[in-house]
């Protein structure tokens, strides 16, 4: 029974990128390596709202595709944030709880956003503050290239004290704003991979850096 704490799996909610699913973000991260995966408990959710639009990975994977809310062609007004939080608190009370969200692009802005809406009492109030985030092709709101939704107006006031993972691909897109993100946490872990807008494979460095990672957020209280 001493052991328990060392081995229990940790519970973590998946978010998507924009216009695919949870399903596609499951064959993409299945692709770590087992030592890894066996650790982790993943629960894959998928937006709440049909893709209002076509998907940049039609032709590649199979729909149906979502997305989490909408935004203005600038990224700077945003529909349905709101109702998004809502129905991602909905989930977590019905399948969790979750020890932390792994979120991929549109997922990961989310992702980002979660501990300091929790600690300001905006969003998730009913579910168990996350003990950690990891975000892929990660992004900030508020920085240079989105507005902030009404509730993560103050998300980023202060650095963010939560444990972080934030994987960033050398020909990503969003490697600029990836690297902003990591300026607004505390102790980050950054794993950097040589792809683009993806969910790498991991190599031995990475393996360990992450199972490292893992080590410490299941010896937590």
């Amino acid at each position: 029974m001493e052991n328990e704490p060392q081995n229990k799996k940790l519970k973590i909610l998946c978010l998507h990128g924009f216009r695919t699913s949870g399903a596609i973000l499951r064959k993409l991260v299945e692709r770590w390596p087992q030592p890894l995966l066996e650790k982790l408990d993943l629960v894959y959710m998928d937006a709440p709202y049909p893709a209002q639009g076509k998907s940049d990975v039609d032709g590649f994977y199979d729909p149906p595709f979502y997305e989490w809310f909408q935004s203005d062609e600038g990224f700077k007004e945003f529909y349905n944030f709101e109702e998004c939080l809502e129905k991602i608190q909905e989930f977590m009370l019905s399948n969790g709880p979750f020890d932390g969200v792994l979120g991929f692009s549109q997922g990961a802005l989310l992702t980002a956003a979660i501990p300091g809406m929790q600690r300001e009492g905006v969003a998730l109030s009913k579910v168990p503050k996350v003990k950690f985030v990891i975000m892929a092709s990660g992004a900030k709101f508020g920085g240079s290239k989105f507005g902030i939704p009404k509730l993560a107006s103050d998300a980023f006031s202060t650095p963010i004290t939560t444990p972080s993972i934030h994987i960033i691909g050398e020909t990503d897109f969003m490697k600029e704003e990836s690297i902003k993100l990591v300026e607004s946490f505390v102790d980050p872990l950054v794993i950097h991979h040589p792809k683009g807008h993806t969910i790498p494979r991991l190599d031995d460095k990475s393996l360990d850096m992450f199972c490292n990672f893992i080590a410490k957020i299941q010896d937590l209280p």
